[in-house]
């Protein structure tokens, strides 16, 4: 999986230094909105990790009840990774979804923050909009497009699949660079600062342990190759 949710907070956290004296007061004001909010959606996310478990967990499971192996004997090539992408889109759909009404609450934080550098405010919207959009995201049929592929002899794979696969690859969620925020964090925010990288790593070694074992036990269930 190129993409998982651990990337996702993980991307929410940069390094922080005093902030320069030239630095104005809404820059700072924002600058410690994003960096409150982003310790709030990680705090979230580790939280609810047991949750997003279980929601993956039940994915699985109903995929085994309602298509067990109709995969079986699939090639792998180039089509074949084009389900096992659209797999993995399932389970950050899953995931993300999870946290949704966490993520709706950060994703109005930051489309109302503002900062004098126009390149902090369009990529902290980005991000928001990137997350919200992972968030709704549509859990794809995968068992209708396993069976289709099957039924095709493996060969071409059903004209959905690509375009899910576009979709996800497209949505754009990429952090702030640290580089631009580091001049408007304020003292009193270091604090906070070692807080949020300890969410962030915690949930790295969540989603180190998890997140893989859970797309092969995906795969697994309709009868795919990694």
């Amino acid at each position: 999986m190129r993409r998982c949710l651990a990337v996702t907070v993980a991307v929410l956290v940069f390094a922080l230094t005093p902030a320069t004296a030239g630095a104005s007061s809404r820059d700072a004001a924002s600058t410690h909105a994003y960096l409150t909010a982003s310790y709030t959606l990680l705090h979230t996310a580790v939280s609810t990790w047991p949750s997003v478990e279980r929601n993956i967990h039940k994915l699985s499971q109903r995929l085994h009840a309602e298509c067990p192996g109709a995969g079986a004997g699939s090639p792998e090539n180039e089509e074949a990774q084009k389900l096992t992408y659209e797999a993995a889109g399932a389970l950050w759909a899953v995931g993300y979804r999870t946290d949704i009404a966490s993520i709706h609450a950060y994703n109005s934080i930051l489309e109302r923050l503002t900062w004098s550098n126009p390149t902090i405010t369009h990529d902290a919207h980005r991000l928001a909009r990137g997350l919200l959009e992972m968030a709704t995201l549509r859990v794809p049929d995968i068992c209708a497009d396993t069976r289709a592929w099957h039924a095709d002899g493996f060969g071409a794979m059903p004209s959905d699949v690509e375009p899910y696969d576009r979709h996800v690859e497209a949505i754009d969620i990429h952090e702030i660079p640290q580089r631009l925020l580091t001049p408007y964090v304020q003292q009193a925010d270091k604090r906070l600062r070692t807080r949020v990288e300890h969410l962030a790593t915690r949930f790295e070694e969540l989603e180190f342990m998890r997140g893989q074992a859970d797309w092969i036990i995906l795969l697994e269930a309709v009868g795919l190759n990694e």
